[in-house]
């Protein structure tokens, strides 16, 4: 992990095209701006987890459904 210093008013530059502001900070809080372009997906740490579980979750439901489905296409032609 890299870990820089910076100061209010200060950023870092990720890649070619994002950067990160530190803004503000208050106590143990520290308020970031993100400048990206708009097809990059930017999250929450939490968010982003949870996101990543539902879509887990959906994809897990989904190959259980298409097995059962194919499960029933496979006992209606024995029927």
């Amino acid at each position: 992990m890299l870990v820089l210093t910076r100061k209010i008013g200060e950023s870092i530059v990720i890649g070619n095209d994002i950067e990160l502001f530190v803004l503000e900070t208050d106590g143990n809080n520290v308020k970031l701006g993100v400048k990206a372009p708009k097809q990059v997906d930017i999250y929450r740490k939490e968010v982003y987890v949870e996101i990543q579980k539902a879509n887990k979750e959906a994809a897990t439901k989904h190959k259980l459904g298409s097995k059962f489905a194919d499960w029933m296409r496979k006992n209606e032609k024995k029927s």
